[in-house]
């Protein structure tokens, strides 16, 4: 039976979002991502349902339009969103501490901020999509040895910004 693009819409649109807002990092901006896909997927929707996952081909065209995107400099001025990426337990193990976590959230927002589209698309197709790297080479167009590439400096720049503030602490202590 084929899904009309209603019925595709209506059931996908919340996880559309979701993947969207990881890419963006903002909630309206995303919003306005899945809605631009979503009206030029209308238009072609014969040749989507044609396609062996509709759901994937819409997926792609949402990280297409985050790639290449025109309004660059709102893609560095990341806003934290209400979901979170990880969940963060007390360090003493006993019950988390709310405000914390959401501190911490959105010092990881601001820091997946700093990381360029190509670096940003890597890490959420890895770990938010959870797909390998010659899936995720598939979708950007480059090979399996760029994606490690661009993983493996994202990974080293998240970690560097998370040093700085501890060394700036220790710096001020001295």
């Amino acid at each position: 039976m084929d899904v009309t693009f209603e019925q595709f819409a209506i059931a996908r649109i919340p996880s559309l979002l979701r993947y969207a807002i990881v890419l963006t990092g903002d909630r309206d901006l995303a919003q306005d991502i899945v809605q631009e896909v979503l009206a030029r997927a209308q238009v072609k929707w014969r040749r989507i349902t044609g396609a062996d996952s509709p759901e994937a081909y819409v997926r792609r065209m949402v990280l297409n339009e985050y790639l290449s995107w025109r309004r660059s400099w709102a893609a560095r001025n990341v806003h934290a969103v209400g979901e979170r990426l990880v969940e963060l337990d007390d360090a003493r193990g006993g019950a988390p501490d709310h405000a914390q976590g959401v501190v911490d959230a959105d010092a990881l927002w601001h820091r997946l901020a700093t990381l360029g589209r190509k670096q940003r698309a890597v890490l959420v197709l890895r770990y938010y999509e959870h797909l390998d790297d010659d899936a995720i080479a598939e979708l950007l167009g480059c090979s399996p040895a760029t994606v490690r590439s661009h993983a493996s400096r994202a990974l080293k720049n998240l970690r560097l910004s998370s040093e700085r503030p501890h060394m700036i602490h220790a710096q001020e202590a001295s």
